[in-house]
């Protein structure tokens, strides 16, 4: 993980009530805080009444991004989403009474790992990108005090930390989880369907997984019962090994690697 992106990232309140949060943030992230529309910067960390959002600049950008676990499509999924019947449940192997102990080692905005806290999983999330960890941070912070979904995200906890490095230094100590979940990011195409807007704001700040071979050996040590990686469904295989199980949508897949059965 470099820090290249520093110079392409600025962080500006919305007003003067979002200053003091704005400086604070820039001290941990070690960027600049700008108040003009006018900059050079590819990508602007807004600080807003609403929370953290991450807006592409230029012509033609998509709108901002920011970790949201109260409305919109995650609070559609989680009404009506479709329960354990999911392919992520499946995959990961929830069943009657069955809520393993995850680690997602790629947290990204956490949408996978609200999904299965929502079934009844305590999920512990590693992002080790420092613009992304502070967008999850904030959006689990404000569903904290949602009625909706304040019990759900209790049971998420989020790490800044190299999920390799983390998982190596968890295996070493003595600690496992149940099911290890890895969905890296996947070598840009420009003729997949990989334009979705966060994966063109997140680009420019982590770019490719190129070490995500390696976090499948990282996982295998720390899963007591089975390692699941999503792909989109045309993806090869991580590290080149063929799982023993799949569960194939129409856009992307879960491979399983079980180590022995799950029991509630």
């Amino acid at each position: 993980m470099t820090t290249a992106y520093k110079s392409l990232v600025a962080i500006r309140p919305e007003g003067e009530e979002q200053g003091e949060c704005a400086d604070t943030l820039a001290t941990e992230l070690d960027l600049s805080v700008i108040s003009s529309q006018e900059h050079n910067y590819e990508l602007v960390l807004e600080v807003t009444s609403e929370g953290l959002k991450l807006q592409p600049c230029g012509k033609k950008a998509p709108g901002a991004t920011y970790a949201d676990f109260i409305s919109g499509a995650v609070a559609h999924r989680r009404q009506f989403g479709g329960g354990k019947g999911q392919m992520i449940a499946k995959a990961v192997g929830i069943k009657g009474a069955i809520k393993p102990t995850v680690l997602d080692a790629t947290a990204g905005l956490g949408k996978d790992a609200f999904v299965l806290a929502t079934l009844g999983c305590d999920v512990t999330l590693l992002e080790r990108s420092p613009i992304i960890h502070a967008l999850l941070r904030d959006g689990l912070g404000r569903a904290l005090e949602s009625i909706d979904v304040s019990d759900i995200v209790q049971n998420m906890h989020l790490h800044h930390a190299n999920s390799i490095e983390w998982m190596h230094e968890q295996a070493e100590a003595g600690s496992s989880y149940q099911v290890v979940y890895l969905d890296p990011m996947f070598p840009h195409n420009d003729k997949s369907a990989l334009v979705k807007k966060e994966m063109r704001a997140f680009r420019p700040i982590v770019g490719d997984d190129l070490d995500a071979d390696q976090l499948l050996d990282a996982a295998l040590q720390i899963a007591e019962n089975r390692v699941v990686v999503k792909r989109p469904r045309k993806a090869p295989f991580l590290a080149d090994r063929k799982p023993s199980l799949q569960f194939e949508g129409k856009s992307s897949r879960y491979d399983v690697y079980p180590l022995k059965k799950l029991e509630a």
